[in-house]
C-alpha cells in the first residue's frame, strides 16, 4: 500500500523529496531530540495524486491522513474538536524547495464556537482564546475561502480606533468576541455560507487550499524564477500549536545563526512577546532584536543559542529558525538553510572551513556564482553629498537609485520600460514578487529583517530598508510624508540597503571592494578548477580590469570597438567610401598606428597572458549613418541648400549607403566575407597586431596574440585569411628585426563550421566558439526581434526552458559545439578550444563547457569572479561524480 503521511517520528532529513523541505527538517530535528511540537506531514506525492484526482483528495490519502490525526490526538492527550481539551494545529505547506512566503499557511485550526470557550477555560486566558480564534478566522477565511484579507484588517483598524486603542496586545477578550462576530459577517458576506465548525471539515478544506497554492500564481512566478520544476507538488505539514501569545512569558520569533547579511557569527534575529508567527514575518507589528531576550528570559535565550548552535554543527550550514516560547518554554517550529546576502554567504562558507564545520570543496559549493554580482557593481561615495530623509532597518545591502512607485503592477510595467523604479510600501505580500523582480529596490515602512520583503529582496540580491516608521505612506495618494517633506509619485530617491538611508535624488556611487573572504574563495576556486577562464576586453582600460579580477588572458577582443570611437568614424567612412583600392589603403594608414596603440596598452595590462584579437566582424553599413535619417537630411538640403557641397557630401553617403545596405545582414557581407573582398583591411589589423607585439618585445615584454577569423563557414576562407595572416608576421618580422609567437584561429559561429570542424582544424590552431551567433544561427533567431517580440512568450508557456541567449541551450546548440570540439580534435588533438559568448559567465553552460572538455571559457570582466567559482564548482561536482562510480564500478 502507498505510503502518504508519515509522522514526524518516521522521517529523516534525507527524504526531502517525499516530505518537502519542511517535513524533512521537522523529522530530522525530532529525530535529533529538540524539542518539536509533534505532527504529521502529507506528502508531494498526494498533492500529485489529488491533481490526478481532479483536484480531490483520494480516499486513501485521507484515511492515512486521518489515523495519523488519531496518533497525534493520542500523543497529546486531546482531541480536535473536543470543547474540554481541544486539539489546535497548524496547516502549513512545504515544498522540496524553500519558497519563502510563496505558499500559503493556516494556524489554530480547530477553533470553533465551542473549542474557543473550552480554550478559555484550561488556559485560563480568555483573552488569548479569543485572540486565537479571531486570527484562525481571518487565516482561514483568507487562504481557503478567498476573501481579501483587507476585510478583516479594515475592520480591526476600524473597532482599534473606536476603542481609542494604538495596538492589537491593548484588546481584551470581550474585544475579540466583538471582532469575532463582525468576521463572521464578513465571511457570510461573501461567501453566504457561514464559517465551518466542524474541526475536521476545517482541516481538509485546509490540505485542499495547501495542494492548491501549489499552483497560485504566485507560486507559479517563485518557480520561474528559481528555475523549480512544476511536477515536484507540495507537502502538507500538520503540527499541534503552541502558542506565542499567552501572555508576557510568551513570545514568538524568527532567528539565523549567523548574520544574513554580513555573515559575522552572531546570533542574529527578532522576536515579539505575546504574539504568534505570522505577526512576525507579515510585518504587522515590528519586533525586538533577539539579543533583547537575554535580558527578558534568560534561560530560554540560553537553551535557544545552545540549539541553534547544536543545528547549525549538525546541518553543516548557517540555520534560519522559526521559534515559539509557550509560557516560558521554548519550541522550535522549523528549521532551514538561511538565505544570505553574497557578502554573507563567501564569509560564511570561508569561516565554516576555518572552524573545521566544512571543507574547501564544501566551502566552494556553499556560494552560488549568481550571487556574486552582488559584490561587483556599485556602493554609494561617502565623500557625495546626501539630504537623508529618513533611516530604516538595512534589511538587505546594496545601494540604488529611482522613481518611487507604490503598486507592484506599476514597477513591473515601468521595469519592463527600462525605467529604474523602488517599490514603496507600508509591507510586501507574496502577490508583489513581479514588482519587487522588476524593482531597483524595496523600501517598507513595517516589518523587521526577517519580514517578507527582507527575505525576498535578500534572495534577489535587491537593496531593502524595512520598519521605517518615518514613512507616512498614502498608498491612495501615493505619496509619503518624511517630517515636512513630500515625496510624490515618480520622485527620485536613493536606497542605502547596507546602512538603512533613504535620500532625496540621485546619489554618485563607487565601485566595490572585494573582501579577504571574497579573495580566499577565489584562491581556493582557482586551486581546484580544470577549466581556464578569461574575459572578453576591447580596450585596455577593461583589459586591466579584467586582469585585476583574476582573468586568465583575454578570450574575445572585439576589433571594431575600437573603430566606434567619435575620432576614428570619420576615417573609417573615409575607408568605407573609397572609390579605389589606393584611397583605402590611405585611410587604413591612418587607422592602423590607432589600432597599434590600443593592442599595446591590452598587451601591457595583460601582462604576457594570452589575447584572442577577432578580425573585423559587423558588416561596413553600420559604421555609417542610418539610411532613413541620412535620407531626410538630403531631402531637407535639396529643397533649402540644393547648391551646397555638404548636399553634395550627404548624396554620396546616402549612395554608399544604399550599396551596402542588406536585407539580412547578419548573414551577409560580413566577417571573414569583408576580409575576402577587402583584405586590405584584415592586412592593417593583422600589421597592428604585430608592430605592437614587436614593440612591447624591444620593451622585454611577453606576449601572446591570438589572432581569430570571425564568421568561418568554409575550410577555404580560414585558408585564404590565415594565409594574409601569416604574411602580414613575416612582413612586421623583417621590417622590424624582432621575432615574436602567435597562433591563429576561427570563431565557430555558423553551423557548418561545426559540423565540418574536422577540415578547419587543419588551418586552426584554435576554435572558439561564438555562442551568441551560434545560438541565432541554429535557432534561427535573430537575437533582438526574438526577444523584444516572442521569446518571453515562449519560455511562460514552457516552449523553452530559458531564454538561449541566457543560457546555453545544450541539447541544440551545444550539440554542436561537442561535435565542434571533437571533430577538430580528432583531426588536431591539441586544438585548443573555448566559447567566448555571453553562455561564458552563466553557470549551468560553465559546467556545459567543463563537461565537454573545453580549454576555457570567456565573459565580461565584471563576471570573471564568477565564472572561477563556477568553473571550480563544475570540477567538484563532476569529479565527485567520477570517484562514486568508480566506487561502485
Amino acid at each position: 500500500m502507498d505510503k502518504f503521511v508519515y509522522l514526524f517520528h518516521e522521517g529523516n532529513g534525507n527524504m526531502r523529496e517525499l516530505l518537502g523541505g519542511k517535513g524533512a527538517n521537522l523529522a530530522e530535528m525530532t529525530k535529533i531530540g529538540l524539542p518539536v511540537p509533534f505532527g504529521f506531514t502529507i506528502t508531494t506525492q498526494a498533492c500529485n495524486a489529488y491533481y490526478e484526482s481532479g483536484k480531490s483528495i483520494p480516499a486513501l490519502v485521507e484515511k492515512q491522513t486521518l489515523d495519523a490525526l488519531a496518533a497525534l490526538e493520542e500523543k497529546m492527550g486531546k482531541k480536535l474538536g473536543d470543547p474540554k481539551k481541544p486539539l489546535l494545529v497548524s496547516v502549513r505547506s512545504g515544498s522540496v524547495f524553500s519558497m519563502p512566503g510563496m505558499m500559503d499557511t493556516i494556524l489554530n485550526l480547530g477553533m470553533n464556537d465551542e473549542t474557543v470557550v473550552g480554550m478559555a477555560k484550561l488556559t485560563n486566558n480568555p483573552r488569548f482564546s479569543y485572540d486565537s480564534y479571531r486570527r484562525f478566522i481571518q487565516m482561514f477565511s483568507n487562504v481557503v475561502l478567498e476573501i481579501d484579507t483587507y476585510f478583516f484588517e479594515q475592520f480591526l483598524e476600524e473597532t482599534r480606533e473606536q476603542k481609542g486603542y494604538y495596538a492589537d496586545p491593548e484588546m481584551t477578550a470581550e474585544d475579540w468576541q466583538e471582532v469575532i462576530v463582525g468576521y463572521k459577517e464578513i465571511v457570510k458576506k461573501h461567501t453566504r455560507k457561514d464559517f465551518p465548525q466542524d474541526p475536521k471539515e476545517q482541516l481538509f478544506l485546509a490540505i485542499n487550499a495547501v495542494f492548491n497554492s501549489w499552483n497560485n500564481q504566485r507560486a507559479i512566478v517563485y518557480r520561474r524564477l528559481n528555475k523549480i520544476p512544476d511536477h515536484l507538488g507540495t507537502a502538507v505539514n500538520v503540527q499541534s500549536m503552541v502558542f506565542g501569545n499567552m501572555g508576557d512569558d510568551s513570545g514568538t520569533g524568527v532567528a539565523f545563526t549567523r548574520n544574513p547579511s554580513t555573515g559575522e557569527n552572531v546570533l542574529y534575529g527578532e522576536y515579539l512577546i505575546n504574539a504568534q508567527g505570522e505577526d512576525v514575518v507579515a510585518g504587522i507589528r515590528t519586533p525586538q532584536p533577539i539579543a533583547t531576550l537575554q535580558k527578558e528570559m534568560p534561560g530560554v535565550f540560553q537553551q535557544f543559542a545552545d540549539t541553534c548552535h547544536r543545528l547549525e554543527q549538525h546541518y553543516k550550514e548557517m540555520q534560519d529558525i522559526e521559534f515559539t516560547v509557550e509560557r516560558g518554554k521554548l519550541f522550535i517550529l522549523q528549521t532551514r538553510n538561511g538565505k544570505r546576502t553574497a557578502q554573507a554567504a563567501i564569509r560564511i562558507a570561508v569561516e565554516m572551513e576555518k572552524e573545521g564545520i566544512i571543507d574547501k570543496k564544501s566551502a566552494l559549493l556553499r556560494v552560488d556564482p549568481d550571487q556574486l554580482n552582488q559584490l561587483l557593481h556599485r556602493r554609494i561615495d561617502d565623500s557625495a553629498q546626501k539630504t537623508i530623509l529618513a533611516k530604516g532597518l538595512p534589511a538587505s545591502p546594496g545601494a540604488a537609485t529611482g522613481q518611487v512607485v507604490f503598486d507592484a503592477d506599476e514597477a513591473e510595467q515601468l521595469g519592463n520600460e527600462g525605467k529604474k523604479v523602488i517599490l514603496v510600501s507600508p509591507e510586501t505580500t507574496p502577490d508583489d514578487i513581479h514588482g519587487m523582480v522588476a524593482s531597483q529596490a524595496i523600501l517598507t515602512s513595517r516589518g523587521g529583517m526577517t519580514s517578507h520583503a527582507a527575505v525576498v529582496a535578500r534572495g534577489m540580491g535587491k537593496a531593502c530598508i524595512c520598519g521605517c516608521e518615518a514613512l507616512k505612506i498614502d498608498m491612495k495618494g501615493k505619496q509619503f510624508v518624511v517630517g515636512d517633506k513630500v515625496i510624490r509619485h515618480g520622485d527620485i530617491i536613493t536606497v542605502d540597503g547596507s546602512t538603512g538611508e533613504i535620500m532625496l535624488g540621485e546619489i554618485p556611487m563607487i565601485d566595490p571592494e572585494l573582501s579577504e573572504e571574497f579573495q580566499q574563495l577565489l584562491v581556493w576556486a582557482d586551486e581546484e578548477r580544470k577549466i581556464g577562464v578569461r574575459a572578453n576586453a576591447d580596450n585596455p582600460e577593461d583589459a586591466q580590469k579584467s586582469f585585476e579580477f583574476g582573468a586568465g588572458g583575454i578570450g574575445l577582443c572585439r576589433t571594431e570597438h575600437m573603430f566606434m570611437d567619435l575620432k576614428r568614424i570619420p576615417i573609417v567612412q573615409k575607408m568605407i567610401l573609397a572609390e579605389n583600392y589606393s584611397e583605402r589603403m590611405e585611410a587604413l594608414e591612418q587607422l592602423l598606428p590607432m589600432q597599434q596603440g590600443d593592442f599595446e596598452g591590452i598587451f601591457e595590462a595583460m601582462q604576457g597572458l594570452p589575447v584572442t584579437i577577432r578580425l573585423l566582424d559587423p558588416p561596413l553599413h553600420e559604421f555609417l549613418p542610418d539610411k532613413e535619417e541620412l535620407l531626410v537630411e538630403v531631402t531637407k538640403l535639396q529643397i533649402l541648400e540644393p547648391q551646397s557641397k555638404e548636399l553634395k557630401q550627404k548624396e554620396l553617403l546616402l549612395k554608399k549607403v544604399r550599396q551596402l545596405d542588406e536585407f539580412n545582414p547578419m548573414l551577409g557581407h560580413r566577417g571573414c566575407r569583408l576580409g575576402m573582398i577587402y583584405p586590405e583591411i584584415y592586412e592593417m589589423q593583422a600589421k597592428a597586431i604585430f608592430y605592437a607585439s614587436a614593440v612591447l618585445a624591444e620593451k622585454g615584454m611577453a606576449v601572446q596574440p591570438e589572432i581569430m577569423i570571425p564568421l568561418v563557414g568554409h575550410v577555404n576562407e580560414l585558408k585564404q585569411m590565415r594565409q594574409l595572416v601569416v604574411d602580414a608576421a613575416v612582413s612586421v618580422q623583417e621590417e622590424t628585426g624582432k621575432q615574436f609567437d602567435y597562433t591563429i584561429g576561427t570563431m565557430i559561429e555558423i553551423p557548418r563550421a561545426a559540423l565540418t570542424a574536422d577540415e578547419i582544424a587543419d588551418e586552426a590552431d584554435f576554435f572558439s566558439f561564438g555562442t551568441n551567433d551560434l545560438t541565432q544561427t541554429t535557432f534561427g533567431y535573430s537575437r533582438d526581434d526574438a526577444e523584444g517580440k516572442f521569446l518571453q512568450a515562449y519560455i511562460e508557456n514552457k516552449v523553452l526552458p530559458d531564454n538561449p541567449f541566457a543560457v546555453l541551450d545544450q541539447d541544440g546548440v551545444g550539440k554542436l559545439v561537442e561535435t565542434g570540439v571533437k571533430l577538430g580534435r580528432a583531426t588536431k588533438p591539441s586544438l585548443k578550444t573555448g566559447i567566448c559568448g555571453e553562455h561564458g559567465g552563466e553557470k549551468s553552460s560553465i559546467d556545459f563547457c567543463y563537461r565537454i572538455g573545453l580549454d576555457y571559457v570567456s565573459c565580461s570582466p565584471y563576471r570573471v569572479p564568477l565564472a572561477r567559482l563556477a568553473a571550480a564548482q563544475a570540477t567538484i561536482r563532476h569529479e565527485s561524480k567520477n570517484e562514486q562510480a568508480v566506487t561502485t564500478a
